[in-house]
């Protein structure tokens, strides 16, 4: 029977990711649920020419995590924050993988995510973060579009 304790919706600041988290919070509402709202800050490096990585100064990554940091707190309201058991979360890494690892980690019984909807030559270049955690996930992935 489908009745998650934990559910998980990463959030990019986009509008599919926006509703993703409309469609997490009735989940988490429907079933008494925590919601955990997951933003990841890319691997913050430089790609450089002559193929190494070269990290960025730590105060760049600091002011990203902040500053993503306090977006996530700006999405819910207080009560909804109160009445969801809401916790926000900045992770920084490689998002698949931090996504994955958190789903792991919290015992994440869904994981509730926007989707770009891209396909053709855009879907092969960019790939998709989203079919990647479906891969990979170790709970059931709703996608939102």
């Amino acid at each position: 029977m489908f009745a998650p304790k934990h559910v998980l919706v990463p959030v990019d600041f986009s509008e599919p990711s926006m509703r993703a988290l409309q469609y997490a919070g009735s989940i988490a509402e429907r079933y008494d649920a925590s919601l955990h709202v997951v933003h990841v800050v890319p691997n913050p490096y430089i790609d450089d020419p002559a193929g190494l990585y070269l990290p960025l100064p730590i105060n760049y990554v600091t002011d990203l995590v902040n500053h993503a940091q306090r977006r996530l707190d700006e999405l819910l309201a207080p009560g909804d924050r109160e009445r969801l058991r809401v916790k926000a979360i900045v992770k920084v890494g490689d998002p698949v993988r931090q996504v994955v690892a958190y789903a792991e980690g919290e015992s994440i019984g869904v994981i509730v995510m926007g989707t770009h909807g891209r396909s053709g030559v855009a879907h092969l270049f960019l790939g998709s973060v989203a079919e990647r955690v479906v891969r990979m996930a170790p709970c059931p992935v709703l996608t939102v579009r």
